[in-house]
């Protein structure tokens, strides 16, 4: 009998399609993950000065060049090469998105499950908290914080961490409150598993689906704050480039050299529409409904 089933879950596991198989069949999740690994690869490259030309290079006698066959994306009024400029500008992107996500993320999802688990008053505390935190607009508080602390990188991304750390905990309380009182959980705690255990185990593998979902959007949030940032000065500091950065430098060249700000323009609009239909992917794939249908 013991061998039949077994027999019957591997043939089963053997038809269900893997999981990068499910993500490539879904037309958002694919059109998201190629975006997506298009803008990490070039942003990786630039972080590594793989570029057509040094970031910091001048050539003064090809200022405000159109887009031709040497410099394919033009360049602009000090003739640095716009190409390696957005190349390295979505690396300063990356950076600030992955660390301050992972940061909010990771406290976000702590303060959401001990608020959930424990209840009462820590819960009421908490939650508070982050309610006076996620009452200001995102970008709003984020200007706020790069003020008092400085505009540089560092500062970007404490900005970003902080704004949407009430997002990630907000996210994790509501599957906490859902799971905690679930029959397999109180099994759990009747065969003297411990809270610790209890959370480690059988509430957080539980929601990792949404978390991951979340992660990917907050990804794309990230990278608009920190463009709005850097637009305003008070984010990536010149002669450095960024997106946002690059988009307030010439946006007085519109009229004589559109491609200054098109360029990093269409590359803040494909990064965040290839993070938002990952996760649209993402939540295709991994939600057990519609992988049982």
């Amino acid at each position: 009998m013991t061998a039949n089933i077994n027999t019957l879950k591997s043939e089963a596991e053997s038809t269900t399609p893997s999981f990068w198989i499910r993500l490539l069949r879904d037309p958002s999740g694919r059109l998201g993950l190629i975006l997506v690994v298009v803008f990490s690869v070039t942003s990786l490259m630039g972080l590594f000065e793989i570029t057509p030309y040094p970031v910091l290079e001048q050539h003064r006698i090809d200022r405000l060049t159109a887009p031709n066959e040497i410099y394919a994306l033009g360049t602009d009024q000090f003739g640095r090469d716009v190409l390696s400029r957005v190349m390295r500008g979505g690396a300063n992107s990356l950076q600030v998105a992955v660390i301050s996500v992972a940061v909010s993320a990771t406290l976000g999802t702590i303060i959401g499950i001990i608020s959930g688990y424990m209840g009462g008053n820590i819960d009421t505390l908490l939650m508070r908290i982050m309610d006076i935190l996620f009452a200001f607009p995102s970008l709003l508080l984020a200007l706020l914080i790069v003020t008092i602390v400085g505009a540089s990188l560092s500062s970007t991304i404490t900005a970003i961490t902080i704004v949407y750390t009430p997002i990630f905990a907000r996210v994790a309380r509501g599957p906490v409150l859902a799971l905690k009182n679930s029959e397999f959980v109180t099994a759990a705690r009747c065969l003297g598993a411990t809270d610790f255990r209890i959370v480690l185990f059988h509430i957080v593998p539980n929601m990792r689906t949404v978390l991951i979902v979340q992660i990917t959007l907050a990804l794309s949030w990230a990278l608009i704050t920190e463009a709005g940032l850097s637009f305003l000065g008070l984010g990536t500091q010149p002669p450095d480039p960024s997106w946002g950065l690059m988009l307030s430098e010439n946006r007085g060249l519109a009229e004589i050299a559109p491609w200054l700000i098109v360029a990093p323009g269409i590359a803040i609009m494909l990064t965040v529409l290839g993070f938002n239909l990952l996760g649209d992917g993402l939540r295709d794939v991994l939600d057990p409904y519609l992988k049982s249908s």
